[in-house]
Parts: C-alpha cells; structure tokens; sequence
C-alpha cells in the first residue's frame, strides 16, 4: 500500500491553501497588480490620506489602463477579456493598498464601462469603451442623490424630450471620479421610466464640484454631479436600458468586485497585527506570546481566509455563468462586515499605534465605512438575502 502524499508545510500567509485553486495566469495578474500598488501607491498614500487628496489621479488610470485593470472583465474595445476571478483578485490587491484606488477601478470599469458596454450602442461602445480601458478618460456612474440613496427609484433627476434631443435636470450626489471625469454615465427618470444617459463631461450645464471635508476614502476623488439644462442628442441615452434593472444590473457587478477588494483591505491589517504582535514587547515577551492575542490573530485569520473562499466561490459562479444577484449580496454582506471587524481587532493589538497613519489599520478601517455603505447599505442587502429566503419582499 503506498504511502499517502507529504502535506506542503503551513504557510500562515495562506493558511487554506487558497493559492491552489488558482492558475498560473491568475498568479500572474496578482503579482503584476501587487507590484504596481506597492510602487506607486503604497509609498505615498499615507501621505495622500492625511491631505485628502488623490494627487496625478489621471496618470494613474493611464497606468491602470496599461495593466488591463480597467474594465478587466469585459471583451473587446480594448478591454482585457480577463475572468471573474482574475479581476477579484486585483481589485483585493488595489483595496491592499487603499480602497480609494480599488474604488477608481470599480467605478470605472464595472459601472461606467460596464453600462456601456451591456446597454450601449454600438457607435457609444466604439467612441468611449477603448479610451477608458486605456485609461484616457476616466467615467462615474450617477445613480445616488442627495435625498435619494437606497431608494434609487425615487430619483428626482429628470430628463425630457425637446424635438429629438433629451434635457436633463438634477443633482447627483457621492460620486467617485466625478471632478476628474471625461464621461458620466447618469441615470434619470422619463415619461417612458428610468433610463440611462451618455453625459460628455464638457457638456454645457454640467459640472462636478469635489466634496470636500470626508474622514473616509480621502485618498479618493469624491464629488457632486449637477445638471442644469444639460442639452444631449438623442443618440446619448444608452438604447438597452429601461426601468431600474439597468443600473441595478449595474452595481450587482460593482458589488462583486467588493467582495474581494475588502478582503484586501482586512488581509493588509492583518499582516500589520501579526508583524506587531512579533515586535512588540510588553511584560518581557512579544505579546504575539499571549493567549488573548494569539486567539485575536486566529479569529482574523479565520473570517479572512473564509471570506476569501467565498470571493473565490463568487467568481467561479460568475465565470460560469451562473451568479445571482443574492450571492453577490450574501458576498459584500459577509466581506465588508468581517473585513470591518478584523480591522478594529487589529487596532486593538496595536493599541495606541492603531491610529497612527505609520500604521495602515485606521486608514483601512475609515474606509470600510463608506465601502460598508455604498453599493447597498447592511440593512438592504440583508434585506435582499430575507426575501430570497422568505419569498417576502419587506422593502416595501
């Protein structure tokens, strides 16, 4: 009877051995990310965090652009073509280094560019999708206003038909990329019901002044949208898209990408716990020797890695055709809501050190905030996973 196979030695930075289930073209896509966040983002996002800025924001979507990370899991128009998994395992890398980056990506490649690439044109595909996987001109995605956030289909923004062109009125509120955009892709309601809109940034009537004065996501270009009378051509609706399934349609791709890019964010405070708890003497020993501390460091390591598998199992599911909205919601339910968690804990085994930008817990913990927020708060998504459940639909 021959002897069963030796088990690999453990290696605590991939305690399930999640790297097996990954190709070597996926391995790949994750170095190359990897590397390029360490070189251009990690040297100074501290820095850029403390001034609430994101400074050379359009040479990076150019650099972005260059590794295929815009748009990455769409065909054609320059786009990368890259799977479900291999984009899940940049956006982990990019939210690594700071949800803010991974955020610039999401809303450009799997909101902006993913509208019009599903619901598009053909002549709106060919005019903006090569140039804004290249990364030659960023887009934002308008859906939330200001009165008007988890209940999208009472927007107030209105367009109407004047000969055969559309004005549209209104005020778009919380919108990643809107200062540095060449395109908003901007959701409004008609006499025919919701539909989408092709908006060039230099549009007369349109503008996107910066909010200012935000305690999470400062190393992030953050903004208002405002349409005054903004003229467009009758070719700038976007032809496949009628009601609320659109833009829904929309975030359920945005979400997917969440639920790997926070457990970027809590793998980062993970590691920063573990190398303290090594360093960090208290009593004679390393307090990585105490009880109280190991058990901390298991139970990040627990929800982390689980929360991976299941970004892994998502991205299977997509690949294959065959994810539901639902799972995406049970995704960025569970990832941000343990991500937030590990954060906190890792504070704590830095203690006082936790809130200093030479550490990147607090910054990463600030900005789970707002990715706990956006793209559904808590409170719907576990709305949407009840009548899954149920059959009931309680929203209403």
């Amino acid at each position: 009877m021959s002897a069963s196979p030796k088990p690999p030695p453990f290696d605590p930075a991939d305690p399930l051995g999640l790297d097996d289930l990954l190709e070597p073209e996926d391995l790949a896509i994750r170095d190359t990310v990897r590397a390029w966040a360490a070189d251009r983002v990690l040297p100074h996002v501290a820095e850029w965090y403390e001034k609430g800025e994101l400074p050379g924001v359009r040479e990076l979507a150019r650099e972005l652009g260059a590794l295929g990370a815009l748009g990455m899991p769409l065909s054609g128009y320059g786009c990368a073509g890259a799977t479900a998994v291999q984009y899940g395992l940049a956006c982990l890398e990019l939210e690594a280094a700071d949800s803010g980056i991974r955020s610039l990506v999401s809303v450009q490649g799997s909101l902006a560019m993913y509208a019009i690439h599903r619901f598009g044109s053909e002549e709106q595909k060919r005019t903006w999708l090569p140039r804004m996987a290249a990364g030659e001109v960023i887009g934002c995605f308008g859906l939330t206003e200001p009165d008007h956030g988890s209940d999208p289909a009472s927007m107030r923004t209105y367009a109407k038909r004047d000969g055969s062109d559309w004005v549209l009125d209104g005020r778009k509120m919380w919108i990643t990329n809107g200062s540095v955009a060449g395109v908003a892709v901007v959701w409004a309601r008609t006499d025919e019901g919701i539909r989408g809109f092709v908006v060039p940034a230099d549009s007369a009537g349109f503008s996107a002044p910066e909010i200012k004065h935000k305690w999470s996501l400062r190393a992030s270009v953050t903004s208002e949208l405002v349409l005054d009378g903004v003229r467009l051509p009758a070719d700038a609706v976007l032809p496949g898209a009628t009601g609320l399934r659109g833009p829904l349609s929309c975030l359920t791709h945005a979400r997917y990408g969440i639920v790997w890019g926070a457990m970027g964010a809590a793998r980062t405070c993970f590691e920063a716990a573990v190398d303290y708890a090594r360093s960090r003497e208290q009593f004679g020993r390393p307090i990585g020797g105490f009880q109280l501390t190991q058990a901390k460091l298991a139970d990040m390591a627990v929800e982390l890695h689980k929360g991976i598998l299941l970004a892994h199992h998502l991205g299977r599911r997509m690949d294959a055709g065959r994810l539901r909205p639902e799972q995406v919601s049970f995704g960025k339910l569970n990832n941000v809501r343990e991500a937030i968690d590990i954060c906190r804990t890792a504070r704590t085994v830095l203690g006082a050190n936790g809130i200093s930008l030479e550490y990147p817990v607090m910054r990463h913990a600030t900005n789970l905030e707002s990715v706990l927020t956006y793209e559904g708060t808590v409170e719907m998504h576990q709305l949407v996973l009840g009548k899954a459940l149920t059959g009931i639909d309680a929203f209403r």
